[in-house]
C-alpha cells in the first residue's frame, strides 16, 4: 500500500480551515474521516498488483556500448483496469550515469483482461551478464489518492559482448593476406608455405623455384609458386591477474587485450588457421577450443564476455604449463600479459624455454600512452621528474622486451588503440616469413 502525494496535498489544504475555524479533533475528523473513506474505496477500486501476469521478451545479448530493448509484457487477469506505474530494476551498469530514471520507469493503463507491453531499453557501461532484479508495479484507484504496490521476480539476462571496436581494420588486413594467400601477383617462399601452381618465368624470379620437370615437359622455363601452409594452430593466451586489472585510458587492460585477440582471431580464421583461447591467472578462467571458423568468433566473443581481472599474482608456472596441454603439436602461441620487469623476469623467464623450444611465441602488452604524454612534459620541476619517471619506466619496458626477444619471443607493445592492427601485422609478417 501507499498513500500518493495527491493525498498528502488534500489532507494538508484540509487543515488549514480546521486550524482557522475549528481547531481541535472535532475538526481534524470532518476532513480526514471523508479523505480516508475516499482513500479507502480508492484502494478497493485500484486493481490488485499479485495477481498480475509478467514476462519478459527482447535482446539476449549486445555488444559493449549498442542498446538493448527488453520488452515486458504485463496482463492484467482482474475485471478492475489497472493504472499502474512501473519500476523495471536492472543494475546500475545497465544504462550511462544520470539516465537509469528515465529508462526503468514506466507509466501505463490495461483494461480488465487485457494485456500492454513496455520497453526498457538498456545501454550497459560493462562487460558481463546483466541480470534483471525485481519489478515494482503501483497500481492506483481512480481518484488517485491511495495504491497497492508489489514485487514481481521477472527473471532476463543481457550478455554485454566485448565492443570489437577494432573489427574497423579488418578489410585491410584481409587484403594483406589474400595477397599473400597468391591471390594476386605477389606470391612469397618461406619454410612455412606450399606448393601452389606453375606459372611462367619471369626475369628476377629465384632461380630456386624453377620446376626443371615441367620445364623440360614445357619447352619454357616454369617456376613454382608458394603460399603460406593453412591449418595451423594458434593459441591465444590471456593473463587475466593483477596487472591485466590496470587501467589504460578508460579501459582496463585486459579490455585492450581481448580487442586485439578478437582481431587476430578473425584474420587467423579467415586464413584457414585454427584458433583457440585459454585465460588463466592462478588457474584456468576459461577455454574455447576446436571451434569450426565459423563459429570460432562468436564463441570467444561470448566467452569473453564475462571474464575480469583477478587480483592475485599471475602463476606463470600454471600458465605455461596449460598452455602446454592446450597445444601439444607446434602452434603459435600468442601471449597478452604485460612487459613489466618483476612479473616477467620472475614469473615469465624462468619457464620461457619450455615454450619457445617446441612453439612460436608472439607477447602482445598494452602500453600506456600517458607515458608518452609524461616524457614529453616540460616547464615546471613537477613536470620535469614526471619526464625523468616516465623514461625510466620505458627504459625498464624496453629492457624487459630485449630479454625476451633474445630467447626468441617477438613482442609487440602499442597503445589501446594501435595493439590490434600492430599485432595482426605480426601475425601476416611470421605467416609471410613461413614462420607458422
Amino acid at each position: 500500500m501507499a498513500l500518493t502525494g495527491r493525498a498528502a496535498l488534500l489532507a494538508a489544504l484540509g487543515s488549514l480551515p480546521v486550524g482557522l475555524w475549528e481547531p481541535g479533533w472535532t475538526g481534524l475528523l470532518a476532513v480526514n474521516a471523508p479523505l480516508a473513506v475516499a482513500c479507502a474505496c480508492d484502494f478497493a477500486l485500484a486493481a490488485p498488483v499479485r495477481r498480475l501476469g509478467l514476462s519478459r521478451s527482447g535482446d539476449t545479448s549486445v555488444r559493449l556500448g549498442d542498446t538493448a530493448d527488453i520488452t515486458l509484457t504485463v496482463t492484467n487477469t482482474s475485471r478492475r483496469p489497472l493504472r499502474a506505474r512501473i519500476r523495471d530494476a536492472w543494475p546500475p551498469s545497465s544504462w550511462q550515469p544520470g539516465t537509469e530514471v528515465a529508462a526503468s520507469r514506466h507509466r501505463l493503463t490495461v483494461p480488465a483482461g487485457e494485456r500492454r507491453r513496455v520497453t526498457t531499453r538498456l545501454r550497459p557501461t560493462r562487460r558481463g551478464d546483466r541480470r534483471a532484479d525485481r519489478v515494482t508495479v503501483r497500481s492506483y484507484g481512480p481518484l488517485g489518492l491511495f495504491a497497492r504496490q508489489g514485487t514481481h521476480a521477472v527473471p532476463w539476462t543481457v550478455r554485454v559482448l566485448p565492443p570489437f571496436t577494432s573489427r574497423k581494420h579488418l578489410p585491410s588486413k584481409l587484403a594483406r593476406l589474400r595477397e599473400l594467400d597468391g591471390r594476386t601477383s605477389v606470391l612469397t617462399r618461406g619454410e612455412g608455405t606450399e606448393f601452389d601452381s606453375l606459372r611462367a618465368y619471369v626475369p628476377g624470379d629465384d632461380t630456386r623455384s624453377i620446376d626443371w620437370r615441367a620445364t623440360a615437359r614445357q619447352s619454357a622455363v616454369a617456376v613454382r609458386t608458394w603460399r603460406p601452409e593453412r591449418d595451423r594452430h594458434i593459441l591465444l593466451v590471456l593473463d587475466t591477474g593483477r596487472t591485466s586489472a590496470g587501467r589504460v585510458g578508460d579501459v582496463p587492460r585486459l579490455d585492450a587485450s581481448m580487442d586485439a585477440a578478437l582481431l587476430l582471431a578473425a584474420l587467423a580464421s579467415r586464413a584457414g588457421d585454427r584458433v583457440d583461447l585459454l585465460a588463466h591467472d592462478r588457474r584456468l578462467r576459461a577455454l574455447v577450443q576446436g571451434r569450426s571458423a565459423g563459429d570460432v568468433l562468436p564463441s570467444l566473443v561470448s566467452t569473453m564476455a564475462t571474464l575480469e581481472p583477478e587480483l592475485v599474482e599471475t602463476d606463470a608456472r600454471s600458465l605455461v604449463s596449460t598452455a602446454l596441454r592446450t597445444a601439444p603439436r607446434r602452434s603459435l602461441i600468442v601471449l597478452f600479459t604485460t612487459l613489466d620487469a618483476a612479473p616477467v623476469e620472475e614469473g615469465l623467464l624462468p619457464v620461457l624455454a619450455q615454450l619457445t623450444q617446441r612453439h612460436t611465441v608472439l607477447l602482445a602488452s598494452v602500453a600506456d600512452p600517458h607515458l608518452a604524454r609524461m616524457s614529453r612534459a616540460r616547464g615546471n620541476t613537477d613536470a620535469v621528474y614526471e619526464a625523468a619517471a616516465a623514461a625510466q619506466a620505458q627504459t625498464e619496458r624496453d629492457r624487459t622486451a630485449d630479454q625476451l626477444r633474445r630467447h626468441g619471443v617477438t613482442v609487440v607493445e602499442a597503445t589501446p588503440d594501435h595493439l590490434a592492427p600492430a599485432l595482426a601485422d605480426a601475425y601476416l609478417a611470421l605467416k609471410a616469413a613461413g614462420r607458422l
